[in-house]
């Protein structure tokens, strides 16, 4: 093959060519190199994956951060487990110890069957303060969300100078925030038979799992790993015998919300209500309530669903360490 001459002219035109594409390169390759740098002198916080015994119970919880940081305590909601904070949970640990157990009944803790252990919400938080003592943490921010609200504020109420600050990412107090989802659970309340008990089934399926994770939320942008793993869970033998007894008892989380609010205006913990505006069961109005005992409760109303961490874990991750630097701070 026949090459024509490199002439004097052309040769200047590649020399700049090649002056540029190094001048444009060389900014790439320090970003590159600052970001190694970067990695080798502060790795991505590991998570830790560990038991805790508690008499019957064994609850499995995932650990990550530093032991001598100060603490949040994430706790989780139905139908999920501590796997709803995979996400957040790095995102936070280069300044936090962040602490995310399975409640009993839930995810990998093991906990015994029906009969020889009561599912209901005073046991649970039972176990999760045996688990905060177990643990020894005397003082710690609570992310409450769904299940977990009730139980967070069992804690509260019971140790609130322990309590620094609560995160409430769609984690309900008051009755505004219920929708009209909460019909039959309600109905089963009032008169707990067992065809009002069945009715109520109808929020185990496979596809209500599903639906909880995906309603609001934009398009495409939840993996199905989340609601795969709660389906499975759900599966396993007594499993929704046991969601059904605490969908009963969570008529007493309703009872303590009156006591739950009393301790919010005693006390005047720092609250950051996080919430998926478009929740099919814990309505908006749940997150603007909290003002009303905490006049300085900070709200922020996010363009997702009820697991707002499916889509928005990076957005929640930044609003609490806003709010827990000048809130803690300032306390």
């Amino acid at each position: 093959m026949n090459h024509a001459p490199v002439t004097a002219s052309r040769r200047n035109v590649l020399t700049l060519i090649a002056a540029a594409s190094v001048e444009t390169l060389l900014p790439r390759l320090s970003i590159a190199a600052q970001r190694r740098s970067s990695l080798k002198e502060n790795p991505m916080p590991a998570t830790r994956y560990r038991t805790q015994k508690l008499g019957d119970v064994d609850v499995f919880y995932r650990e990550a951060g530093p032991a001598n940081a100060p603490v949040i305590l994430l706790l989780h909601g139905f139908p999920t487990s501590s796997h709803m904070f995979r996400d957040l949970m790095p995102e936070l640990a280069d300044s936090y110890r962040v602490i995310a157990p399975d409640l009993a009944g839930f995810g990998l803790t093991k906990a015994p069957p029906r009969g020889t252990f009561d599912y209901t919400f005073d046991a649970l938080a039972d176990v999760i303060g045996g688990f905060v003592d177990a643990m020894g943490l005397r003082r710690y921010a609570i992310y409450i969300f769904d299940y977990g609200a009730p139980i967070g504020l069992r804690l509260a109420m019971k140790h609130p100078e322990r309590v620094t600050a609560i995160i409430t990412q769609n984690g309900n107090a008051y009755v505004e925030g219920f929708s009209k989802e909460w019909g039959p659970w309600q109905t089963y309340w009032r008169e707990p038979t067992q065809a009002h008990r069945e009715a109520t089934r109808a929020a185990l399926t496979d596809d209500a799992l599903r639906f909880q994770h995906e309603h609001g939320s934009p398009v495409g942008a939840v993996s199905p790993d989340a609601y795969l793993l709660d389906t499975y869970f759900m599966h396993r033998p007594e499993a929704q015998e046991i969601q059904l007894d605490l969908i009963l008892s969570y008529r007493t989380n309703v009872a303590l919300y009156p006591d739950f609010q009393a301790y919010l205006r005693k006390h005047r913990p720092p609250v950051l209500a996080v919430w998926g505006r478009h929740d099919a069961f814990f309505l908006p109005p749940g997150a603007e309530a909290y003002k009303r005992d905490v006049p300085d409760a900070e709200v922020h109303l996010l363009d997702t669903g009820h697991f707002a961490l499916d889509t928005h874990h990076r957005e929640i991750a930044a609003l609490m360490r806003d709010f827990l630097r000048r809130r803690i701070a300032a306390a």
